[in-house]
């Protein structure tokens, strides 16, 4: 039946025994192994999870004061792109691209030499005319001539008069002039360019004061005054802080947005200030009060609560440890890397602020606070 154990002399209960003894020390050595695996197992369950290195921090309280952060923009106060009145030959060019300009200085003077042969001419007229009107009225006054011919000379004088008053209009409007004290832009015309009516000449915008033009959701309409100072930042600046002051708001609600437009006003003396800036509006709402604050790396998140793990004094089998106790929390607003915290925990209790991911009720910790993360009311950004 069993031909593989069966050894030549026919005798096959020496190979039975001796496989007897090799499956004996195999299941003994099976054994032991299991036993000591169990052993191991019911002394780490006695000494739960390994320690973990974490860093804290303690809650604590401050002045805060809820506000809403919206993006807006940097505007001249006065800004226009001043163009050609008239068709012309651009004959003098009186400013320096970027240059600061008073009301009245004339930046551009166009070819007139047509225009002043016209106006000589049309001065002449207008002098004869004016004499042959006095010679006319005293004529009349003595009923020599008719009433008639009176009227004609005081039509001619007249026509001869808006003639005059037309090419004196014509030559103003090739001179442009700067409607308003401000910096100019870069011209957009040179010397000896013809240019057509309408055509773009320089920019110039008044640089102090400039205007702060930004949106607010229509819920927080009874939050915002006349009068209410705002702080804003720009790229260019980094973290520096500006203020403007709200000196207009639109009374209409914008009805796609459902958001309605505030301008607020900046002086701008030393002009750090372009046009056209993108700006980081902080509009603050309500009064300030006193709030207790943890860094926001603390938290837990979850879709059953919110919490953190707090850390206190536990007993476990090898005595007393620093231990992790998980604990829910309410957050409130979020104030930089900083959160509010209105129900779930006390002042000054110390609380995991990093290597949470690696924590449960009881994990024993090993602190090091030697490098800890972030935890600013205004934390500075990096644009780079």
């Amino acid at each position: 039946m069993f031909p593989l154990l069966v050894s030549k002399s026919g005798s096959v209960r020496p190979m039975i025994i001796m496989l007897i003894a090799v499956a004996a020390l195999v299941f003994g050595l099976g054994f032991t192994k299991f036993l000591k695996i169990k052993a191991a197992m019911e002394e780490g369950a006695k000494q739960g999870p390994p320690p973990q290195g974490v860093t804290t921090a303690l809650v604590s309280s401050g002045k805060f004061r809820s506000s809403i952060q919206v993006v807006g923009s940097v505007n001249p106060s006065q800004g226009v792109t001043l163009a050609a009145e008239e068709d012309g030959k651009v004959a003098k060019i009186n400013f320096e691209s970027g240059s600061y300009v008073k009301a009245g200085d004339v930046l551009v003077e166009f070819d007139t030499s047509v225009e002043q042969a016209q106006l000589q001419s049309a001065e002449a007229r207008l002098q004869l005319a004016q004499i042959n009107l006095k010679r006319v009225q005293t004529l009349f006054k003595e009923s020599a001539i008719s009433e008639q011919s009176l009227n004609n000379a005081v039509s001619e004088q007249q026509a001869a008069d808006g003639d005059v008053k037309a090419l004196l209009g014509i030559v103003a409007r090739k001179r442009i002039t700067a409607p308003f004290e401000g910096r100019a832009g870069i011209r957009l015309v040179n010397i000896g360019q013809y240019v057509m009516r309408g055509s773009p000449i320089v920019p110039l915008h008044s640089m102090d004061p400039m205007f702060l033009d930004f949106s607010i959701p229509e819920r927080y309409l009874s939050e915002v005054q006349l009068g209410q100072k705002v702080n804003f930042e720009v790229d260019v600046y980094g973290t520096q802080n500006f203020q403007a002051e709200i000196s207009a708001i639109d009374p209409q609600v914008d009805s796609t947005t459902r958001n309605f437009k505030v301008q607020g006003v900046i002086a701008n003396s030393d002009e750090k200030l372009r046009p056209g800036m993108f700006a980081r509006v902080t509009v603050f709402i309500g009064s300030e009060r006193e709030v207790m604050t943890i860094p926001a790396s603390s938290i837990s998140y979850a879709p059953y609560g919110n919490s953190v793990f707090v850390v206190e004094k536990m007993s476990g089998p090898n005595g007393e440890y620093t231990g992790a106790k998980q604990q829910f929390v309410t957050l409130g607003s979020a104030i930089g890397d900083l959160v509010e915290i209105s129900e779930g925990l006390s002042l000054g209790q110390e609380i995991v602020t990093s290597g949470t991911f690696k924590l449960q009720n009881g994990t024993q910790l090993i602190i090091n606070n030697s490098v800890v993360p972030n935890a600013d009311e205004k934390p500075k950004v990096d644009n780079t």
